[in-house]
């Protein structure tokens, strides 16, 4: 005779435990309407309960109008598709460190929180009197350009002038080939529908942005992280995955690279092309941090021709997160479907956005913000590592480019449970496993040097990795 439902400990019953697996795979989309759940028999295997469990767990669902039974048949989820739950979606995660929330609360925070591990400039290092001076400008501009829709693929003399910016790294791309966006993120999310199906693999680096492993499971895609080196991914790993997942696309930034800081090297470059050529690989190159580059690195885009790899960028990180720009560059051949799409999801362009990051590109205020802000970056790098290696926390590359630096902590620490003792000091830190899809970086930590200046930060940090 099956045994009666026991306690759980820490868990509610048995039953409860059943009930709120399935709901998990509702919220997650891995039962959408009309899906058949799995037999009694083996459920009751798989979460190793009684059977009995498992049919009292399913009709309780059934009461709620979760699942619904058909006799002769078994039991299939009822009711519209649930809402898409991100947080559904992937390992379980403390909220303390899970990415959607850290970005969440650092979106939020007030002037009393500290944000060393947020992804963006502090507001009083961007250009604001050249902002200002750019919307006067564009305010005096004709009723077209300040209340009618753009045209699709974006406004014409910034898509030429970001043509000829590429061009400065080796890029061909005419103006044709060119769509502007309301920001990176959204360049990716576009491609993403314009190229994925549900449950194609894509390779992204581990670690890499967080957001990358957010956007790519609300496409329902399989994300497969490959090691990152401080030269590229690691290639013959990356070969392997190729090989095993017949992956749809991959994602990459080859400067500048988030959160690592560590820069392609032309070799890796090279052979990384080579592979995806054999593959057919599609790969998205996101470029958003090139303006904070001192030397140029290699671009795929360049060695590629815009044949298989697609190009991104945008301005929120370098002049303003609130006038939405970005752009795709991308194989001539694509821009008709694209186009389609564009308007399908967004219709036109943001006129005045573009109309305002134009004006900045061509009165020089861009170019001479970008000077000053490299500067003072290198200045905040150099003194944001000192204060990291003076209490024990080792930059993973020694003085990066860029806002960010990835560092380790000592043997035995845990980058979550730092994480954790600083927001009650109102500190929000960027742990190593939100970025990382294997969560093999429990020992790091991503901090912004632009939001690192304040003394607290490291006191905190001290007091953490002393307990």
């Amino acid at each position: 005779m099956d045994e009666q439902p026991a306690r759980s400990e820490g868990s509610g019953t048995l039953v409860e435990r059943v009930m709120a697996t399935v709901r998990h795979r509702i919220a997650a989309r891995t039962l959408t309407p009309g899906a058949r759940l799995p037999s009694i028999r083996a459920f009751a295997k798989t979460m190793q309960v009684s059977k009995s469990t498992v049919v009292e767990a399913y009709e309780r669902l059934a009461a709620e109008g979760a699942i619904r039974s058909r006799p002769g048949s078994g039991f299939y989820a009822a009711g519209p598709l649930a809402p898409l739950s991100l947080a559904e979606i992937g390992p379980r995660l403390d909220r303390a460190v899970d990415p959607l929330w850290v970005s969440r609360l650092s979106l939020e925070a007030g002037d009393d929180i500290l944000k060393p591990g947020c992804g963006w400039l502090p507001a009083s290092w961007m250009p604001e009197a050249a902002l200002r001076r750019a919307l006067r400008t564009v305010a005096r501009a004709d009723d077209v350009t300040l209340v009618d829709y753009g045209t699709p693929l974006g406004l014409p003399p910034l898509r030429h002038l970001l043509a000829r910016r590429m061009a400065e790294h080796g890029i061909e791309a005419s103006p044709e080939q060119i769509m502007l966006t309301e920001s990176g993120t959204q360049a990716i999310d576009l491609l993403c529908r314009f190229l994925l199906e549900p449950g194609d693999s894509v390779l992204v680096d581990d670690p890499c942005y967080f957001n990358f492993h957010a956007l790519l499971r609300a496409h329902r895609a399989k994300v497969i992280g490959i090691p990152y080196t401080p030269s590229g991914p690691d290639i013959e790993l990356f070969a392997q995955a190729l090989i095993e997942h017949r992956p749809r696309l991959y994602i990459t930034n080859s400067a500048l690279h988030n959160p690592t800081g560590a820069i392609l090297s032309p070799v890796v470059a090279h052979r990384l092309l080579k592979l995806a050529d054999q593959s057919d690989l599609t790969i998205i190159e996101d470029d958003i941090f090139a303006d904070f580059e001192h030397t140029p690195a290699p671009r795929l885009a360049a060695f590629d021709g815009l044949s298989r790899v697609i190009h991104i960028g945008s301005f929120s990180k370098t002049l303003s997160a609130s006038v939405r720009c970005g752009f795709i560059a991308a194989p001539r051949d694509w821009m008709e479907g694209l186009t389609d799409l564009k308007i399908a999801t967004s219709f036109g362009s943001g006129r005045l956005a573009s109309e305002l990051v134009l004006t900045l590109l061509k009165d020089g205020s861009y170019r001479k913000h970008m000077d000053l802000l490299r500067a003072r970056l290198s200045r905040a790098m150099h003194d944001t590592c000192t204060r990291l290696r003076a209490i024990g926390i080792a930059p993973w590359i020694d003085q990066p480019a860029g806002m960010f630096v990835w560092c380790s902590l000592p043997d035995g620490m845990d980058a979550s449970d730092i994480a954790r003792r600083a927001l009650s000091a109102n500190i929000v830190l960027a742990p190593g496993n939100a970025f990382s899809l294997s969560r093999t970086a429990s020992r790091f930590l991503r901090f912004n040097v632009a939001q690192s200046a304040d003394e607290r930060i490291f006191k905190t940090l001290e007091e953490a990795m002393s307990h």
